[in-house]
């Protein structure tokens, strides 16, 4: 197994974070053109989303070289990313880009329920080493973030089917990812008192 190497928080999330904002930026310079190769035309959108795939894969390398390692979400992100790109541009159809966030945040909420069926939390699995927590509060945290990938699941085909490719790329870029941190601050905030101090004990243990 690789071993992780630590890297500058600002470079990580430049990383992690820099191929959507490029993607948005070169979208919003673009979005009006089209271009055409081998006979066929192609809308800014489209080929912005087949520009996002190098630069993804390239950030993402770059990632790996610095740091040792990628998660398992990063990878099957970049999966997704590839596949319903390559729809994309074969098809000629924005649509497949549009969908592999419904796809993305389902496939999420389906391994979590999965979990929680056989009595599990993936989160827990995951991340207890950096937040060391209760069974019972990585078990209500897995609950409540599977119905929010369910409802940004359900949002993103909502938004995609109804609304503009315009307020679906600022939507995706930009609201997604925030409600999304703003629901996990909040869930961390309010399992306070599950988590587990460091002589073992919970804080509402420790407060009684």
């Amino acid at each position: 197994m690789a071993t992780q190497k630590h890297i500058n928080p600002f470079l990580k999330q430049a990383l992690e974070l820099g191929p959507t904002l490029v993607f948005f930026v070169l979208y919003l310079r673009i979005k009006d053109d089209v271009f055409v190769w081998g006979g066929t035309e192609y809308s800014g959108f489209i080929v912005a989303a087949v520009v996002f795939v190098p630069i993804l894969l390239i950030a993402m390398g770059l990632l790996w070289a610095l740091t040792g390692q990628l998660s398992r979400m990063q990878v099957f992100t970049a999966f997704m990313v590839i596949f319903f790109g390559g729809l994309t541009a074969w098809f000629n159809d924005e649509r497949f880009f549009k969908m592999k966030t419904t796809i993305v945040y389902g496939f999420l909420a389906a391994i979590l329920a999965i979990g929680l069926a056989r009595g599990r939390s993936w989160l827990e699995f995951v991340m207890a080493d950096v937040m060391p927590m209760r069974h019972e509060g990585w078990m209500i945290l897995t609950r409540r973030l599977t119905l929010a990938f369910v409802i940004l699941a359900c949002a993103n085909e909502f938004v995609w089917r109804t609304m503009s490719t315009d307020a679906w790329v600022k939507i995706e870029t930009f609201a997604f990812p925030v409600a999304l941190m703003g629901f996990l601050f909040w869930q961390f905030a309010a399992l306070q008192s599950y988590v587990i101090e460091e002589d073992g004990t919970g804080r509402d243990s420790a407060d009684g």
